[in-house]
């Protein structure tokens, strides 16, 4: 049994989880049956999906009768979180503010989401700097030849 969470999941593992984390506790046959509405799957494709999410230690597993039920070591947020701090480690950090201002500008918010996003930005301008330092070696991104902010 696995005793380490891998919080790495594959885009056709978030498929799996989605309904999981939607049910809470869930039953192949019906993560089975909410997928096929949207992917063309066989039962056999879903079940290996679900085989590598209880080796990864994201799904927990329980026994009724005859049946296994699933349902949710890690809750969505800690995921989304995990994956999100895992790209951004993996750019430079004088793109974090684009790329968090693209996705802003691309994604469909409500008043309430706009209200949060304001206090955490006023919240920020308290720790601003004058600019972001760039966290790459020389030779990995523009920065270190350039020495600007623009031009990624």
């Amino acid at each position: 049994m696995c005793t380490e969470i891998d919080l790495k999941i594959t885009d056709s593992e978030w498929e799996v989880m989605r309904v999981v984390w939607a049910q809470e506790r869930v039953t192949s046959k019906e993560i089975i049956q909410v997928l096929q509405q949207k992917k063309e799957w066989k039962p056999a494709t879903t079940k290996t999906f679900i085989g590598r999410l209880v080796n990864k230690g994201v799904l927990e597993t329980e026994t009724e009768g005859r049946k296994y039920i699933y349902s949710s070591k890690v809750s969505e947020a800690e995921i989304i979180k995990s994956s999100l701090n895992e790209y951004f480690s993996n750019i430079c950090s004088r793109d974090v503010g684009n790329t968090i201002a693209y996705l802003l500008s691309n994604a469909t918010l409500s008043f309430k989401d706009i209200d949060k996003l304001e206090k955490v930005l006023e919240e920020k301008k308290i720790d601003a700097v004058e600019e972001v330092a760039c966290n790459c070696v020389p030779g990995q991104c523009k920065c270190k030849d350039h020495h600007c902010s623009s031009g990624h």
